[in-house]
């Protein structure tokens, strides 16, 4: 399936719509027609008939940025009403634009005005009817950031498409609904850019959606694991977020967007395992900054899934590795334990896990307290009681500490479970266990899949151009291209960067 994407990546492929004047078509049919062609039949276009006096009339407008209220009470309301005048006449108290060139309504529509066109016309008025929101989109819990923008997803659908349509006013935007679940009829949302992803991904994503045979369908899990290569895999192949501004940077990389109805979560796909390591703060640092903390949080994975391991087996079977005076301390605190060292381990593995999981159910500040005083009287109270060594609770805490590094709660997850099997395989064969199972897991993830992605890419199939914002972040103006996992049409992204450094024209 990866190698089908292929053929359609192009460096030079460019669809755009005509720049030539585009005159207002006389019939209402035709100028409708010419509209969603060029908008590639968006389903969050829509429409209303219309009459003046005797003159039959369209309004056409995106669902997802205007004020839908605001059309109906003070345009097709007063409309339906008057007897005599003129539009003009009509709505002074708005904001009217008179147009006659139809690729000018295109644009109109994606910054939020709606359209209102007349049998028999030369001319368009555009009225600014765009939505505003009150501001109770915060920022998600999970999903916190230093700089950048302080806002996020919601549970309705059409807000959410606002924040993301107001990101990108490109008509190259589509948006695609679709209801899934028989007995819930949940509404979902198809996003990507036409000029952008790659076709055979948007057939295959829709193919997939559609596909969906379930009677209760109310959250994206639901549509993650009906759509997902590999369901028995440990690793999550779509990224979640409640972002805007991150999914909005997925959209421009030739990615595909599911919103759901009800839920505050997008779906991005195809994503690769480095995609769960990087954050928004990466690009609103410096790049040597961003770089070194992105390093910090791939070293974490590491961290996370191997150092309990490698304690259980350098105890149980390489204490020679360690040096001298450090296996004399090791040992004083060891002597009077009664487990071995993988008992020790899973006990404080699972206590983590359960004093995270009553973190979580619990009130916020009360979660936060049980989680902080349960953690110091657990790790204190198995110490003094010697059913665990005080170096096993530093391995413990080092490993969980690093485990919450991860930007993504999936990612987070599967590494923390990663460790037990691993800390199995070093209980019963030491290093050679250890090596077997990295082994395993380097093999797992060559082979696994998201719709046609290779889930290690970059690093294998090895991409050297797309490692500059894979393992660390280079600056912006370097990235010529796009990253190559998601095939998109058009790779080129940067053109002419840093021209003034070599621009000679004002030296004499």
């Amino acid at each position: 399936m990866r190698n089908r994407f292929r053929k359609y990546v192009s460096k030079n492929s460019e669809e755009k719509r005509p720049l030539s004047e585009m005159k207002v078509y006389p019939s209402l049919q035709e100028n409708m027609a010419y509209i969603q062609n060029q908008l590639f039949h968006s389903s969050d276009l829509k429409s209303r008939n219309i009459r003046l006096n005797q003159l039959e009339g369209l309004i056409v407008f995106l669902e997802s940025l205007s004020d839908q209220q605001r059309i109906q009470k003070e345009i097709i309301k007063p409309i339906e009403e008057i007897k005599e005048g003129t539009l003009d006449e009509l709505i002074t108290s708005m904001e009217v634009a008179k147009k006659t060139d139809l690729n000018e309504a295109l644009d109109a529509l994606v910054q939020g005005n709606c359209i209102l066109v007349f049998e028999d016309s030369v001319e368009f008025f555009c009225v600014n009817v765009k939505a505003v929101y009150k501001r109770n989109m915060s920022e998600p819990v999970n999903e916190s950031v230093v700089r950048g923008a302080h806002d996020g997803f919601i549970e309705n659908l059409i807000t959410n498409l606002y924040l993301v349509r107001k990101r990108i006013e490109n008509p190259n935007l589509v948006v695609r609904y679709y209801t899934v679940g028989s007995a819930t009829s949940t509404k979902v949302a198809l996003l990507y850019m036409q000029d952008l992803a790659n076709p055979e991904l948007v057939q295959e994503v829709d193919q997939r959606l559609g596909s969906i045979a379930m009677d209760t369908v109310i959250l994206p899990g639901f549509i993650s694991e009906w759509i997902e290569d590999n369901s028995f895999s440990l690793f999550p192949q779509i990224l979640f977020t409640e972002r805007p501004d991150r999914t909005v940077a997925h959209l421009m990389e030739g990615r595909v967007v599911i919103l759901s109805d009800g839920d505050p979560t997008a779906l991005i796909l195809p994503v690769t395992f480095f995609a769960f390591y990087q954050s928004p703060d990466d690009y609103h640092s410096r790049w040597i900054v961003g770089s070194f903390i992105r390093l910090i949080r791939l070293g974490s994975f590491f961290i996370a899934s191997i150092v309990p391991a490698l304690y259980i087996a350098i105890i149980g079977f390489h204490p020679e590795i360690l040096p001298t005076n450090l296996i004399y301390t090791v040992k004083s605190s060891i002597d009077k334990i009664p487990f071995p060292p993988i008992v020790e381990a899973l006990i404080m593995q699972i206590a983590l896990e359960v004093l995270r999981e009553a973190g979580i159910r619990l009130p916020s500040r009360v979660g936060q307290t049980v989680s902080i005083v349960g953690g110091l009287v657990i790790g204190e109270s198995v110490v003094r009681a010697g059913l665990v060594s005080y170096p096993m609770v530093i391995v413990v805490a080092l490993t969980a500490i690093s485990s919450f590094v991860a930007p993504s709660s999936e990612i987070s997850t599967a590494t923390r479970i990663l460790g037990f099997p691993l800390m199995i395989l070093a209980a019963m064969f030491g290093l050679i266990g250890i090596t077997f199972g990295l082994l395993f897991l380097l093999i797992h993830l060559c082979k696994l899949e998201s719709f046609g992605t290779a889930y290690f890419a970059p690093v294998t199939p090895l991409r050297i151009r797309d490692l500059k914002d894979a393992l660390t972040r280079f600056p912006i103006w370097s990235m010529y291209q796009r990253p190559h996992d998601a095939h998109p049409q058009k790779l080129n992204q940067v053109k002419n960067a840093r021209e003034w450094e070599h621009d000679d024209s004002g030296k004499e």
